[in-house]
């Protein structure tokens, strides 16, 4: 039994029902899934690292359509120009005047196909609009929808014809997920999927209604203690040898930004509420540890010449720094509320 169905006498939670919407398009990729609500309730953006093939532009598609929101597909080539992204202004000859034409960067739900084959200078255009969540053409300042998210992919397989996105923007991102191939069952049951008729993604959820709900996400409890593993994950990756690993110091040249430390207690607070709890875990900020800071550390020449990734250091940082043992407060669900969730409590 599929254990995102809607079941018959028990009231769900829309994002529930968002969920199986797209679960009945997407096979296999419930970590991107995921990822991309937590981002959504997080008001983050998504940078996903994977081969052609695996669902990127199908998986938010479908979330769009379920959610309701507006999506934009912009595929990045060298030849484009930022005003292909974020707009420009036209002259209008039969009015004598400029008007403006909005780029497909406003949209509630924008995939940014292979960021990485694009120059710098429309990298970081559509970059700002991430982190101001506004863009000015001429004289006019314009708004970002809400909720918008941007989920960029980069392939890992093709370097030639590539611009790789300096470690100053890529920390812009609040995740960097890595995807691989489905299992063979999984993928049998994509090819059995997509030879027959795809069956139509209802909307189940409203725009205003995200809004609502990361606002609650906004208002999940984090005790200091969760607070302080996660500042203290961040910080063993600056100072690996204050945690007992001084032979990790020649892979890295720099460890994650104090950014990663805000984003692990934001990522973690979204992905409690998804989770079905109004207080976050120390196991929810260790679940979120290698998606927050894997595209924020810059590994040394050392590591590059032998093969060492940004998992590979962070495996042995999340294993040593313990988890804190705190009394933490159980939820207790409202008779208004469904409960529901998308992995462990």
């Amino acid at each position: 039994m599929d254990p995102h169905r809607p079941q018959p006498g028990r009231q769900q939670h829309p994002l529930e029902l968002a969920l199986y919407e797209v679960k009945k398009t997407i096979v296999g990729q419930d970590l991107l899934i995921e990822r991309m609500l937590v981002a959504l309730l997080a008001r983050g953006h998504l940078l996903v690292e994977g081969v052609p093939g695996l669902a990127k532009t199908m998986a938010v598609r479908t979330l769009a359509q379920a959610i309701g929101g507006e999506f934009q597909r912009i595929q990045f080539t060298p030849d484009l120009v930022p005003a292909d992204v974020i707009g420009t202004r036209i002259y209008n000859q039969k009015d004598g005047e400029f008007q403006v034409s909005l780029g497909p960067v406003f949209a509630n739900l924008v995939l940014a196909d292979e960021i990485n084959r694009a120059p710098a200078k429309v990298q970081s255009a559509l970059l700002e609009v991430m982190q101001e969540r506004q863009v000015t053409i001429g004289r006019e300042t314009y708004p970002a929808p809400d909720p918008f998210l941007v989920m960029a992919t980069q392939n890992p397989i093709e370097s030639e014809g590539t611009y790789a996105l300096p470690e100053a923007q890529v920390d812009r991102f609040m995740l960097k997920t890595v995807i691989g191939y489905p299992t063979p069952s999984e993928e049998f049951v994509v090819v059995e999927r997509m030879t027959s008729t795809i069956e139509a993604t209802q909307r189940v959820l409203e725009p205003g209604q995200l809004v609502e709900y990361q606002r609650r996400a906004d208002a999940v409890y984090v005790d200091p203690a969760v607070i302080e593993y996660a500042v203290r994950l961040v910080g063993a990756t600056r100072a690996p040898a204050s945690v007992g690993l001084p032979d990790l110091a020649r892979y890295l040249t720099f460890g994650a930004s104090p950014r990663a430390s805000i984003n692990l207690v934001l990522a973690a607070k979204a992905l409690a509420f998804l989770r079905g709890r109004d207080f976050a875990r120390p196991q929810d900020v260790r679940d979120l540890a290698f998606d927050v800071m894997r595209h924020r550390l810059v590994l040394s020449y050392e590591a590059l010449a032998e093969g060492i990734g940004a998992d590979d250091v962070l495996e042995p940082v999340v294993a040593t720094v313990s988890m804190p043992d705190v009394p933490l407060r159980e939820r207790r669900p409202q008779p208004s509320e469904a409960t529901w969730n998308t992995g462990p409590r």
